[in-house]
């Protein structure tokens, strides 16, 4: 970067000349690994994916200290503008999983000129401080103000990320992912999400937005308040695909390919139905059953 902060990043290139090109931003305590199976899916369609460790977390330096929305936000750009200049006869997409979605969205936002042709959210992390209960709320900031060193583990919370439990138990002795999160970031991350919701309405780019039924990362109240920001202007340029067995970690559930599927036809065409049937929108009685409209 700008400042001389090295990035890991992570490459998978096609057999042939790339169709297009994936910058892929990773979730929060993850990194560009998580990426490893989409992108080599994507690979063997002619789709190139870029994906590095953002500032704090994987091989990063000063892992486990989070880094400000700002400079993760201004290295997605960086990184888009250099794909771009690398790539100026392909189209670069974005593709955010959970804080890498809010990242991209909060970029999206402050680079209106951004040269990204698209952006695939995968369970956005828009939970922002608007759609926490207030309990939760006070509790966070006290901590973080008081003790911001404090590591909590998550464990003993009965949250499932995914119904792939060997993919959960290989991240689990995988020493590259974060098992103790400072409060602090949290404090951080959570201030990201209340950008990223905030900015939702301002997506100025042709979107897909993929998210799990059984979704237990991202709650359901965030997420709709998520659809009901975002741009109606018609056409609406944003799409979204509604899995009734998906779980937070679509791109590595056991069911992943049918979002792969997903991913590869938008990208090759923005109009293209989708593979997997469940297209929603803010008419679909679907969606207003799940969003209780």
């Amino acid at each position: 970067m700008a400042d001389g902060y090295r990035l890991p990043l992570a490459v998978s290139s096609p057999q042939g000349t790339p169709v297009a090109v994936v910058l892929a931003l990773h979730g929060f305590n993850d990194y560009r690994a998580s990426f490893e199976e989409p992108a080599g899916y994507l690979a063997r369609h002619g789709v190139m994916t870029y994906a590095y460790d953002q500032r704090g977390f994987g091989e990063t330096q000063q892992r486990g200290i989070w880094p400000g929305s700002n400079r993760m936000r201004d290295d997605a750009a960086t990184v888009s503008r250099l794909l771009c200049e690398q790539y100026p006869d392909l189209p670069v997409f974005i593709l955010g999983e959970s804080m890498g979605g809010a990242v991209a969205m909060d970029m999206m936002q402050a680079y209106m000129d951004s040269c990204i042709a698209g952006v695939i959210l995968v369970a956005p992390a828009v939970w922002g401080w608007q759609t926490m209960p207030a309990l939760q709320r006070s509790a966070l900031r006290f901590l973080a103000h008081s003790f911001p060193g404090y590591s909590p583990t998550g464990e003993g919370l009965g949250v499932v990320a995914s119904d792939n439990r060997e993919m959960l138990y290989e991240k689990w002795l995988d020493p590259l992912v974060i098992k103790e999160t400072r409060i602090d970031a949290i404090y951080g991350l959570t201030n990201l999400m209340e950008s990223a919701l905030l900015a939702s309405g301002d997506i100025n780019r042709p979107a897909l937005i993929l998210y799990g039924e059984r979704d237990e990362i991202i709650p359901l109240r965030a997420t709709c308040q998520m659809l009901h920001t975002l741009p109606t202007v018609p056409p609406p340029r944003w799409r979204m695909a509604l899995y009734p067995d998906g779980y937070h970690m679509l791109t590595r559930d056991l069911q992943a390919e049918v979002a792969y599927a997903d991913m590869l036809a938008w990208l090759t065409d923005r109009q293209a139905r989708l593979p997997s049937g469940q297209e929603v929108n803010l008419q679909s009685p679907r969606l207003q059953a799940f969003c209780g409209d």
